[in-house]
């Protein structure tokens, strides 16, 4: 549900893409790049497009580029898929930044920030508060909130990794029920596209 005119024109003119747009024209070895070139590389090169993706996880923005049908203009047939579409929709948009790799996850970061200061504040008791005698209980009381770090983090991943399957499974159960509404002339599935982002300035 990523909609390529859009991506192509936001790594082309969009400065946040920059790095992507830079890669793009080294990889067709030309400097001035149309929207349409971008789009081909990125139907080509699935790696291209995950860096897009990856990107905008990072910076919490959303690779859904398309919005929840209005069911109140649609036929009594067309209603019950259409509201089950919106609320995998729903779903989807939940469980996206599960679908980053762990490792380039912001939890990380955070859990890392939150040991610096364990370990400097370690040293504060030790060095500073003269604290000497009951350094090896205050490096114990260090060591075990790694060791808790190293388990949350474990479990973290793990939660990851069964979201990211859950997106996938959703993802796909969603895009059947777009094209069976588009199939059975329910919707214009083109009309569903965000066609550009609130969130760029």
């Amino acid at each position: 549900m990523i909609y390529l005119d859009r991506v192509a024109k936001e790594i082309k003119r969009v400065g946040f893409y920059d790095s992507l747009l830079q890669d793009v024209k080294a990889k067709l070895g030309k400097e001035d790049v149309s929207e349409e070139e971008i789009k081909e590389l990125l139907l080509k090169d699935e790696r291209l497009l995950k860096e897009y993706k990856d990107l905008n996880l990072e910076y919490n923005l959303s690779n859904i580029h398309i919005k929840t049908i209005d069911t109140s203009r649609l036929d009594s047939r067309c209603q019950e898929a259409a509201k089950l579409f919106n609320e995998n929709l729903q779903k989807l948009k939940e469980l996206e930044k599960y679908t980053l790799d762990f490792s380039r996850s912001s939890f990380l970061v955070i859990l890392f920030s939150v040991e610096f200061f364990v370990l400097f504040s370690v040293q504060y008791f030790i060095v500073l508060l003269s604290l000497k005698e009951y350094q090896w209980l205050i490096y114990g009381l260090f060591l075990s909130s790694i060791a808790i770090a190293w388990w949350y983090a474990k479990k973290e991943r793990q939660k990851y990794e069964k979201n990211a399957k859950y997106f996938h499974e959703i993802y796909q159960e969603t895009s059947k029920i777009l094209n069976e509404l588009e199939k059975s002339g329910c919707i214009d599935k083109k009309s569903l596209y965000i066609q550009k982002s609130d969130e760029h300035v």
